[in-house]
């Protein structure tokens, strides 16, 4: 299960907004081993386009050694879908090397909503995860503990 604090999705889906009618993506990292994404980073798609999107080489180096410095990982991995349904595609799948990392697919295609879900894509297998919206992580209770978030 991907839980993700509201700030994070709100942030999400204004950049797909933002991008369209072309795919937008990015990384929200968090720290190494936590699985709880606390830092959205826009990325740059290299490609503009309406129907793919790519990291843009440079950029992705930067960004991965910046998380490496700060002990971050990428925790979500998104992208937009402009046209269709949030389902990764087979270039999706095919582009997917983070098995730790939550797949995010926003679809803009409707314009007066946003779908959004999340995957687990390891190995070219897909799995959808349900997705849990929270205002704070130190508010959730997800049974592992009740210590509030690290400042």
């Amino acid at each position: 299960m991907l839980m993700i604090r509201r700030d994070l999705v709100d942030a999400m889906v204004g950049h797909a907004r933002r991008d369209h009618p072309d795919e937008a993506c990015g990384v929200v990292a968090g720290p190494v081993g936590s699985d709880r994404p606390e830092r959205l980073i826009e990325m740059a798609n290299a490609e503009r386009s309406p129907t793919f999107y790519r990291f843009d080489a440079t950029e992705q180096l930067r960004v991965w050694r910046a998380m490496d410095a700060a002990d971050e990982e990428p925790a979500v991995i998104y992208h937009s879908h402009t046209a269709t349904e949030a389902y990764p595609s087979r270039t999706d799948i095919s582009y997917a090397s983070q098995p730790d990392a939550h797949y995010v697919l926003v679809s803009t295609r409707d314009p007066d909503s946003h779908e959004l879900r999340s995957y687990r894509i390891i190995d070219g297998e897909v799995t959808e995860e349900p997705v849990e919206v929270v205002e704070s992580y130190m508010f959730s209770h997800n049974g592992a503990d009740d210590v509030p978030d690290a400042p």
